[in-house]
């Protein structure tokens, strides 16, 4: 018996401690939720509510004309994106978007990685000044990028001026529907460069120098290190790269708007420039409907990398 009385008043304080407890969590539930209350106020209302906002209204036939009354549109399902696939100028915008993605994404990543492989192995102050000097262009604004490139590309510009000097006539480079589009490229590769450059380098750093040094004793050639060793260890971060940059160049807009303004005759209208040109005249229903589609890409192309580049681990 006593020892009986024993094990149950041992119990009270367990009994008592516990509803304790749970209360203490709930306060400290309530307190976090209650921080993090701003943020989730501000994602709904200029995040989630546009989201779905829009979402459905790429199944109306929602115009400018219709903001006051938002609810008296017409429900039209599919149609609004029936007609984008029927748009002339939606299908050589998504050409141009393929162009500017199919030729940017290889060649800024192929030129980001050989930049980064040729600071990795360089020493002293000379390659904190080329890192610097190759990442000043991410951080400098669209306008003075433009400026410079204007200036490059005029007709009596830099670069003409150059290929005058071997007697070669330069075309006008942003005027031609032939140049406009591998312009801008050139332009796009030169601004994001240097992401991918300092993104690689931080990689290759991280690649254990005693795995370099036993291909080395084992007589692989630096080209062979680079194949057999460098890149396998590098594949997370040439995935991270490849779906930053791949956003980008897909959503691109900013260079045909500073620079062509989607043109000559559309030949640098990307689906980023088709959408807002829609919401500009005030077909909100299509540019939804565009813009769901251009998201619909970017999430395909990133399963894509995923499934190409990611660790066979």
């Amino acid at each position: 018996m006593a020892i009986t009385a024993g094990r149950a008043a041992g119990t009270r304080p367990g009994r008592t401690r516990s509803p304790l407890i749970a209360r203490q969590r709930r306060r400290q539930a309530l307190i976090a939720w209650g921080f993090c209350l701003p943020f989730v106020a501000v994602f709904a209302v200029f995040m989630l509510v546009p989201l779905v906002s829009s979402f459905a209204m790429s199944f109306t036939d929602f115009r400018a004309t219709d903001i006051r009354s938002p609810f008296a549109v017409d429900f039209t399902g599919l149609d609004q994106y029936a007609k984008l696939f029927t748009d002339a100028t939606f299908l050589r915008s998504i050409g141009v978007t393929a162009f500017f993605v199919v030729v940017g994404i290889p060649v800024t990543m192929v030129t980001a990685l050989a930049l980064a492989l040729a600071l990795n192995s360089g020493r002293g102050r000379i390659v904190s000044f080329f890192r610097v000097g190759f990442y000043a262009p991410v951080v400098t604004s669209i306008v003075a990028v433009s400026v410079v490139w204007r200036y490059i590309l005029l007709p009596d510009g830099l670069l003409n001026s150059a290929l005058a000097v071997v007697g070669i006539t330069g075309p006008n480079w942003l005027s031609d529907t032939t140049w406009a589009l591998p312009s801008l490229v050139a332009m796009a590769v030169w601004r994001n460069v240097g992401t991918l450059m300092i993104i690689f380098l931080a990689g290759l750093q991280a690649v254990p120098e005693e795995v370099q040094e036993a291909a080395v004793m084992d007589g692989a050639s630096p080209w062979r290190r680079l194949i057999s060793v460098t890149l396998p260890l590098l594949r997370p971060t040439l995935l991270l790269g490849s779906v930053l940059i791949s956003v980008g160049f897909l959503q691109f807009f900013e260079e045909a708007f500073v620079m062509t303004r989607g043109g000559p005759l559309d030949s640098t209208l990307s689906v980023a420039y088709y959408t807002y040109r829609q919401f500009g005249f005030g077909e909100y229903g299509l540019a939804s409907a565009s813009s769901y589609v251009l998201f619909l890409a970017i999430a395909l192309l990133s399963l894509l990398q995923f499934r190409l580049l990611r660790s066979k681990d």
